[in-house]
């Protein structure tokens, strides 16, 4: 018994170390990432406008707001399976019917970087952004403007 326990044991941990990394990794960054989707609430900011758009202002937000809540609740409860069950095969996305395998940003959503000094090109030097020489005339040419 204890011989076949240790057997076991072994086995399972070449089993969970000896796979690849590619899906497991994949698995749980998408889990982590659409488990913080309540805390994000992008889908549920999508619905809302994309009901707005196509349904119209009167019936447009009831129905985003069922619409997001729904989708919101999903993608975290598929984020948490994700992350629970990441070194466990099948490593492709779920539900993929209903939900998107990545979280979708409403259409008016522009992806930016964070303001923050150690998200800068060089902040050490004073240099991180704008215009490069902006005394001289004529120096038009920016770096990381948005």
């Amino acid at each position: 018994m204890r011989k076949t326990l240790s057997l076991l044991g072994t086995a399972a941990a070449l089993a969970f170390l000896g796979f690849g990394c590619a899906g497991p990794q994949e698995k749980l960054g998408r889990g982590i990432s659409n488990t913080a989707e309540i805390t994000r609430g992008s889908e549920f900011e999508r619905s809302m406008e994309q009901g707005a758009m196509f349904g119209g202002t009167d019936n447009g937000f009831g129905g985003g707001l069922v619409e997001g809540t729904s989708k919101t609740l999903a993608r975290t409860g598929i984020g948490i399976y994700e992350v629970i069950t990441s070194p466990i095969p099948p490593y492709g996305p779920v539900c993929t019917n209903y939900l998107s395998p990545k979280p979708a940003h409403s259409d008016s959503y522009t992806a930016r970087k964070w303001a923050e000094p150690w998200n800068d090109s060089d902040h050490y030097f004073g240099f991180s952004g704008g215009d490069v020489a902006p005394w001289f005339f004529g120096s038009r040419f920016t770096i990381f403007d948005n």
